[in-house]
């Protein structure tokens, strides 16, 4: 390719990778923790206020099953966050299979850049993916058992209105076709392919296995034919 098309390839970079979605993967696994210990904290409650109520405490089991409550509630709030987390990073696959083959071209050109002028300096390839969740963020998502306020963050809500942007993008990418130069032929496909993947079996293969039969199968094949020869 000439240097102006492995230019032109290379300064897609920063282009492919404004529209990703925030890589929340972190966040997610917190949310997924936080709900299991709130619902392993709910069932101890509960099963602290019925033994406090079979041994005739009833001031007891009260307090439990309030406690038990504000768990369960803490729980449904840390699914609520999960279902944000878990759709973005979805996008996020969308995402990188959508452009993984753009983002591999445009690395390429630069390398080939590189090594024609090896003189020359080229400010290096920089992501202009979404900053990931700053420290104060990720606290916000440690809930406290009790806390009524259960609201989300609003970078979360935020992060939750994009998804529209985000899905109207893919949508207008992969609706995007190559035009055939005869105007009388039909669309030589899409401009932006997916990215399906390797296979995961490798190129070369050994050989089969050659199991040779035993020396009972042999005989036993020997007498069949001479009873088939026989019958004959």
């Amino acid at each position: 390719m000439p240097d102006g098309t492995l230019l032109h390839l290379r300064d897609t970079y920063p282009i492919e990778t404004a529209w990703a979605p925030q890589w929340v993967g972190d966040e997610l696994r917190q949310v997924r923790a936080g709900a299991w210990e709130a619902h392993l904290a709910a069932l101890r409650a509960d099963a602290e206020a019925h033994a406090a109520a079979s041994h005739g405490q009833p001031d007891a089991a009260a307090g439990h099953q309030v406690v038990a409550a504000s768990y369960r509630a803490m729980h449904d709030a840390y699914r609520d966050r999960e279902n944000v987390f878990a759709a973005i990073m979805a996008d996020q696959a969308d995402w990188e299979a959508a452009t993984r083959q753009q983002r591999q071209l445009a690395t390429a050109a630069d390398a080939e850049l590189r090594r024609r002028h090896p003189d020359q300096r080229f400010t290096p390839l920089r992501s202009a993916e979404p900053q990931p969740a700053t420290q104060d963020q990720r606290a916000e998502l440690t809930l406290t058992a009790g806390d009524k306020s259960g609201e989300m963050g609003q970078w979360i809500k935020d992060l939750a209105a994009g998804r529209r942007a985000f899905a109207g993008k893919l949508a207008e990418r992969q609706s995007l076709m190559v035009p055939a130069e005869d105007p009388d032929y039909g669309d030589l496909g899409q401009a932006f392919p997916a990215w399906t993947g390797s296979g995961r079996d490798a190129i070369l293969q050994p050989p089969m296995a050659q199991i040779p039969p035993s020396e009972r199968l042999l005989q036993r094949v020997a007498e069949r034919d001479a009873d088939m020869e026989a019958a004959d």
